[in-house]
């Protein structure tokens, strides 16, 4: 595998390289000799993010993990990226048989053998009654609930709405267009 790695606000020292070619590294398994790894180290305040980036057969595999050490946070993105790689083979088996560059060995591996958190399942379905508000008033009400996120009925259009925390503290709103 082939590591790009780059830092923001951040010298990338030969230990931070080090770390990141030896966590990243035993993502090598699943991939073949010219995949690319590109890793961007960041920091910003006491935020320290990395964010990595792998192309595979017009795809993209992604993770952004932030904590207050940048080892820690390099910890947290080999984890994840292990985890998506596990639905995008079982993704790739079930539709085209084909994984780019990705080793042959590790798609006719036992699909079976994943780990239960691999599958998506729904534990718990909630309701609860939707009353008019303007989006405003949903970001106060989520803010109240300690949610990510609110479902609400906008006043204004009569639709269903979801207002949601965006990473850098502002609002976003998403609203349904229909085709």
């Amino acid at each position: 595998m082939k590591f790009i790695i780059s830092g923001k606000n951040i010298d990338v020292t030969d230990g931070l390289r080090e770390a990141v070619e030896s966590k990243l590294g035993k993502l090598e398994r699943y991939f073949t000799p010219e995949t690319e790894i590109i890793a961007t180290l960041s920091v910003e305040k006491e935020r320290q993010k990395i964010e990595v980036t792998i192309p595979v057969k017009g795809s993209i595999i992604r993770s952004e993990q932030v904590s207050n050490d940048m080892y820690v946070s390099i910890d947290l993105v080999e984890e994840v990226i292990e985890r998506q790689l596990r639905k995008y083979k079982n993704k790739l088996i079930e539709k085209y048989r084909d994984g780019g560059n990705l080793k042959a060995d590790f798609l006719e591996a036992d699909q079976h053998s994943a780990d239960d958190n691999d599958e998506i399942k729904i534990v718990r379905t909630k309701r609860f009654g939707i009353k008019p508000m303007y989006p405003e008033d949903a970001c106060i009400q989520m803010e109240l609930l300690g949610h990510d996120f609110f479902v609400f009925s906008n006043a204004e259009t009569d639709e269903v709405n979801v207002v949601y925390k965006r990473k850098n503290g502002s609002f976003g709103l998403i609203e349904p267009e229909f085709n």
